[in-house]
């Protein structure tokens, strides 16, 4: 393999994304460790002869010391993932998004990893009114969850030397299926609603929410972990693919479930709008998403069809709040 950068450690890589990135990686010849505290389940991985699974928590050190040596790279997914599961135990989420953090990066660099790439979040930019909201914007996170995003973007920074490479990532919001499934995003909430119900209640539906589809994310973390350290030191890219309003998010998910799906608007105090500027990472590594809003949701009502996400209304492994509720975690 021509890429030095072949131990890759990741952190939440049992995941959402880390389910469908993991896999990606040990095909094309990596060794791969994850972390994890299993919450949705120990099997969303399969066995393979190049992966090693740790049980364990990113806030224990002792561990971090004991299992990051000798890997090249630190792909860091592991969070309290977005607002609403954050604020339902804000004191957990400090500890796990935000004061974990500086402890890892400084373990990742004593032990001699190359490059870390941190997962943090397009939230970071807050309320704007501008179209193409950009990498050099000003941050005004409105919430706990997107502070602390914004906080460990800057203690990385400093971490940066020719020896550490840093990298940002500002993902937009993930969709589309993976072996340890969410559907508590909106897009994969609209399909599972849209396929049982026949009906998509759209909270407003004029507010922007940037998508992407996780087989581009996952790719964006391949570009980034390949590309040669000078295009990459330091630096922040967004990553998302269409910045469509919930609306047309809605009617993506009904041409794609079937004309039958009915949608009702439902006004919300909700008016978060986001939009983001995925030109950047186009320009400087050549990047560009290939898969549609449209995919990703055929592809969770393939799923859905095939019997591959049972009790999808209900079960609490797809859902964040009620999984991290059930299992107490502190």
């Amino acid at each position: 393999m021509t890429n030095k950068l072949n131990r890759i450690y990741i952190t939440g890589g049992a995941g959402y994304v880390g389910a469908v990135l993991v896999p990606k990686l040990l095909d094309e010849g990596h060794h791969v460790t994850v972390l994890d505290l299993m919450m949705y389940g120990e099997d969303v991985i399969q066995a393979h002869s190049n992966l090693t699974l740790i049980k364990g928590d990113i806030r224990d050190q002792a561990l971090l010391k004991q299992t990051i040596t000798g890997h090249d790279a630190v792909i860091h997914l592991a969070c309290i993932s977005n607002d609403p599961s954050f604020e339902l135990n804000p004191n957990l989420g400090k500890s796990i998004n935000l004061d974990a953090f500086e402890p890892l990066v400084q373990i990742s660099q004593q032990a001699g990893v190359k490059r870390f790439i941190y997962a943090s979040s397009s939230s970071v930019y807050g309320v704007k009114e501008e179209k193409n909201v950009h990498e050099g914007m000003s941050l005004e996170p409105l919430t706990d969850y997107s502070k602390f995003k914004a906080d460990c973007e800057k203690i990385l920074k400093r971490y940066e030397s020719p020896e550490f490479t840093t990298v940002t990532i500002r993902p937009a919001t993930v969709c589309g299926y993976s072996p340890r499934q969410r559907l508590d995003v909106v897009v994969n909430i609209l399909t599972n609603l849209a396929f049982h119900k026949r009906e998509i209640s759209v909270f407003g539906g004029k507010q922007l929410r940037p998508n992407i589809h996780i087989a581009d994310m996952v790719d964006a973390y391949l570009v980034v972990l390949r590309a040669p350290k000078e295009k990459i030191a330091g630096e922040i890219f967004n990553v998302g693919t269409e910045n469509q309003s919930v609306l047309e998010l809605a009617q993506t998910v009904q041409s794609v479930m079937g004309e039958d799906v009915k949608l009702v608007a439902t006004p919300t105090n909700d008016n978060r709008s986001y939009h983001i500027s995925s030109q950047k990472i186009a320009d400087l590594l050549g990047f560009v998403p290939s898969h549609s809003i449209a995919e990703a949701s055929r592809d969770i009502k393939n799923a859905l069809e095939q019997g591959l996400l049972p009790n999808s209304l209900s079960d609490e492994r797809y859902f964040n709040i009620k999984r991290m509720q059930s299992i107490e975690l502190n």
